[in-house]
């Protein structure tokens, strides 16, 4: 089963990449790649819903849709939430 994983943030913000980086390296040490992850981005400064709703909040990780996480990513609870996203 595929899983979508967005990524909600803003140039310049490094808890974005920071982010960025966990979401990777997770991805990569999921066994034989499964469940499939897509990983979309999207820059709240263009998108004005995107901006109202999350401004405070980026990162946010949504995943199905769905709010997993917002500020830091702990990579064993995106891991497992993504392995039970399947």
């Amino acid at each position: 089963m595929d899983v979508e994983l967005t990524l909600v943030g803003k140039p310049g913000c490094h808890l974005c990449d920071d982010a960025r980086e966990v979401i990777r390296s997770v991805i990569a040490e999921l066994p034989a790649g499964e469940p499939a992850v897509t990983v979309v981005e999207q820059n709240i400064l263009e998108d004005a819903a995107l901006h109202e709703r999350y401004v405070e909040e980026i990162p946010v990780v949504l995943i199905g849709g769905r709010v997993h996480t917002y500020w830091r990513v702990d990579p064993a609870r995106l891991r497992t939430a993504l392995l039970e996203a399947e």
